[in-house]
């Protein structure tokens, strides 16, 4: 993770830099306004990557002599049949076509959207006496 974080410093670095010329030469508020919060989010992401680094065991990535092969193994559990992303895909489709037609909309849009988060965070919960 520490080239990625340097990356991302050198990436704030440029921008900050498009954003100085940007703004001097445009005189456009909007786009100068934009590149310096782009600058900021570049700071932030390349700050935490780089402070994450310090405390995470060296990845592969970060070895000139790796592999391909030296990063590969178990990336995490992920839920193999869950439906709750289709009732949160159909919510969201709702809400927005709420924004596009009518907020009437987001009343029948937002049933969905709480079905399929509370059905996301819970899927697993067994409750708390109760082993696997």
């Amino acid at each position: 993770m520490k080239i990625q974080g340097k990356m991302f410093l050198w990436l704030a670095v440029f921008i900050l830099l498009v954003a100085i010329v940007y703004g001097v030469w445009s005189h456009e508020p909007a786009g100068t306004t934009a590149l310096f919060l782009a600058f900021g989010l570049s700071v932030m992401i390349g700050y935490y990557l780089a402070f994450t680094a310090r405390r995470a065991d060296t990845g592969a990535q970060d070895r000139p002599d790796a592999d391909v092969a030296d990063d590969a193994g178990e990336l995490g559990f992920f839920s193999p049949h869950s439906w709750q992303p289709l009732a949160l895909a159909f919510g969201g489709a709702l809400a927005f076509m709420g924004i596009v037609f009518g907020w009437w909309l987001m009343y029948f849009s937002a049933p969905f959207i709480l079905v399929g988060i509370f059905g996301w965070v819970f899927e697993y919960y067994r409750g708390p006496d109760q082993r696997y």
